[in-house]
């Protein structure tokens, strides 16, 4: 469980609370840590503790390979343990590229004169929704650029006509937001809209670098970014995502820094980040990200196994950004959300059948599998694809849903609830093979769950196969 924990700067809600030079001190003072004092700190976080900042940089600064290899082993275990074996899909959809803001990392960037820029109409974004929707999409995440135009009442109309819209069985039942940050009112509005996660990515946590890569337009404000979330809260939005862009900075800062925003919202808010994502520099148009710093595979993997036992209850998100091999690999270390399907250019999913077109996309994509063959992998290799909505539709959220996770009993209701909406995919979308692995790992995974809970998902899956829908604990 967490505890608040004492620093330079208090924690207070909506003030800033990241001391780069504190951050950077507590890293120099971790260095060449033995394999004991990394054994202590994965202790903690088997026992499902929340790691000190202390704690998480000596996870960062091992090196030796007795050290790395107790790291990755513990993540391994603590994934399983609090998450088992399934996995959240979903899709992202760009609703338009306009955008103010001049981040050099960035295909949006206003000085980019070679991004076709282009917003959806509610008819596009009714098509796109229901090509979504008749895959087999349950989640989306909607992503906007940082414009006037895309005000908080234009958000949240986009979020209700997202949630109207059908096709045949296909709904989606969860939308959630990446957008620019919000005044408290601005976010009071979309937070009426019903959504789930609203996601602002820092980039990066350290004011220089910050400084360098972000030109004009609203995002260069530092601190208005770094508070957005406090505001979020204040507003009733609950479940926020946390990100950094990775091939900024210093990746142990972006680490560690990412932690300290978790213990700010858990000490102001008693809830912290529902998910933590952690994209890369790919290319995109008018850019080669060999001229930002390389974060290597090796380095990659150690940030995930790092953030998973420094958060235990957090959702880790990794992206179509990566190659499909690595995606694989990266969820036995942590990885508990991924999307599948992917398009990134406006009007992808309905338009072109999902040809690429650097010039409509904010950056390249390295997994381009559909939703169907992500899920035929999952199951292959063992693992649950879920599709599960539950918790925000029974009120499992913020400080609920912290209690529920940090406990270690996101297993109890979310293995049935992940095995129910995978049934439900079973049955609407897959055939051959798949429908027969499908069910087939359903049925070997339902006798290991608890008694009571067995028995009603047992029923609620006798109840999908003869036509019923939306099951859920």
């Amino acid at each position: 469980m967490f505890k608040p924990q004492k620093y330079k700067i208090p924690d207070r809600p909506g003030e800033p609370f990241i001391d780069p030079d504190e951050i950077r001190a507590i890293l120099a003072g971790t260095s060449e840590p033995s394999p004991a004092q990394v054994r202590r700190a994965v202790g903690r976080s088997l026992a499902l503790e929340r790691l000190s900042l202390a704690d998480t940089a000596v996870l960062l600064n091992a090196t030796g390979p007795e050290a790395v290899e107790i790291i990755f082993d513990a993540a391994a275990r603590l994934k399983r343990d609090v998450y088992g074996d399934r996995i959240v899909v979903f899709a992202p959809l760009y609703i338009g590229s306009r955008c103010v803001n001049d981040c050099t990392y960035c295909g949006f960037r206003a000085s980019n004169r070679e991004t076709v820029r282009r917003t959806l109409s509610e008819g596009e974004v009714r098509r796109e929704v229901e090509e979504l929707a008749g895959t087999g999409q349950k989640r989306l995440i909607l992503v906007f650029g940082e414009h006037p135009v895309y005000s908080p009442e234009y958000i949240a109309g986009m979020a209700r006509m997202v949630y109207e819209t059908r096709r045949d069985a296909g709904r989606i039942n969860r939308v959630n937001i990446n957008a620019a940050p919000l005044s408290t009112e601005g976010f009071r509005t979309v937070a009426r809209a019903g959504i789930g996660t609203y996601q602002i990515f820092q980039e990066t946590y350290d004011p220089q670098v910050y400084a360098r890569v972000h030109g004009r337009g609203p995002k260069a404000d530092y601190t208005y970014r770094l508070t957005a979330m406090d505001r979020a809260m204040e507003a009733g939005i609950d479940d926020v995502g946390l990100g950094v862009l990775f091939g900024l900075g210093d990746w142990r800062f972006e680490v560690l820094s990412l932690v300290r925003h978790t213990n700010h919202l858990e000490a102001c808010f008693g809830v912290g980040p529902h998910t933590i994502s952690f994209p890369r520099i790919r290319p995109a148009t008018n850019l080669d990200p060999r001229s930002f710093p390389t974060v290597g595979d090796a380095d990659f993997r150690k940030i995930i196994a790092v953030l998973r036992l420094a958060v235990p209850y957090a959702g880790l998100i990794l992206t179509a950004r990566e190659p499909a091999a690595l995606r694989d690999e990266l969820i036995r270390y942590g990885i508990s959300q991924i999307d599948a399907g992917t398009r990134l250019e406006v009007g992808g999913y309905s338009e072109n059948g999902g040809t690429q077109e650097l010039a409509r996309e904010q950056f390249e994509l390295s997994d381009p599998r559909s939703l169907g063959e992500v899920v035929t992998g999952l199951v292959e290799s063992g693992h649950i694809p879920s599709f599960c909505t539950a918790c925000y539709r029974k009120g499992r959220t913020g400080e609920h849903f912290m209690q529920f996770a940090s406990g270690g009993h996101i297993k109890k209701f979310c293995t049935p609830n992940a095995l129910l909406t995978f049934a439900e995919y079973l049955e609407d979308y897959a055939g051959g093979p798949l429908y027969e692995r499908g069910w087939a790992l359903i049925n070997e995974l339902v006798p290991s769950l608890e008694d009571g809970i067995r028995e009603t998902a047992e029923r609620k899956l006798r109840s999908v196969r003869a036509g019923g829908r939306d099951e859920y604990l």
